[in-house]
């Protein structure tokens, strides 16, 4: 059995014409032909799949809960997690500077590896070849959905916390921010506007600093609510 053959014992597909799945292991810096079309094009299927396994499996989920679950599958975490499950790094075609950097156990490249995979598969099998695919890759996760309520944003969950008590909404503030551009660190502070309290939090971006401290206001508001 060849490398190949191996590879698509994982994959759970064979290839009319294996040089699809060659092209789909092949990165940029290999020159030529490379994968980031079909990267493209996987990329699209995916996100169109998931939504249609949600949609039929979850049909009282409103557009918002579908698209935080899609989210939380199609997403470069789970991909690399599924790359190293079918131990595509050693498969990958890198150029030389790439594989000397590790580009075969680098997150990004295993995502787009395996997006170009899904686009190979339905270039050379059709549409039912890919959603196959697709499905029998995430069938687990599929399985254990979380609830799509706790994959909102902190920032929204207290806004919606919020107005559904007829409170104002919280002030965002970055109280600090420090370090070199390739690694800054952002203090941001959630402040109340109508009580004092208030909640900060240290994170590597903007962003994630005022979700973090909104999270901690959140559950102090949550863990402080007067019982009836």
């Amino acid at each position: 059995m060849t490398t190949l053959d191996s590879l698509q014992t994982r994959l759970g597909y064979r290839f009319v014409d294996p040089q699809r799945l060659v092209q789909a292991l092949t990165h940029r810096s290999m020159g030529g032909i490379d994968n980031e079309r079909l990267e493209f094009l996987g990329d699209g299927l995916l996100n169109a799949l998931i939504g249609e396994a949600l949609y039929l499996q979850n049909p009282r989920h409103d557009e918002g809960a579908l698209s935080r679950l899609r989210s939380s599958l199609v997403r470069e975490a789970t991909l690399c997690a599924l790359a190293r499950r079918f131990d595509l790094g050693p498969h990958l075609r890198l150029g030389e500077s790439e594989r000397k950097s590790g580009g075969q156990r680098r997150d990004s490249i295993l995502a787009d590896a395996v997006e170009a995979i899904l686009a190979a598969i339905y270039l050379d099998g059709g549409f039912d070849a890919a959603r196959q695919s697709c499905h029998r890759w995430f069938a687990d996760a599929l399985a254990t959905l979380p609830d799509p309520e706790a994959l909102k944003d902190p920032k929204t969950r207290l806004q919606e916390w919020l107005q559904s008590r007829n409170r104002a909404l919280p002030v965002y503030t970055v109280i600090d921010a420090s370090g070199p551009p390739h690694r800054r660190t952002f203090v941001a502070r959630c402040t109340l506007t109508d009580a004092p309290q208030q909640a900060e939090a240290t994170a590597g971006s903007r962003r994630h600093a005022e979700q973090q401290a909104a999270e901690r206001l959140l559950q102090h508001l949550t863990e402080n609510v007067p019982h009836a």
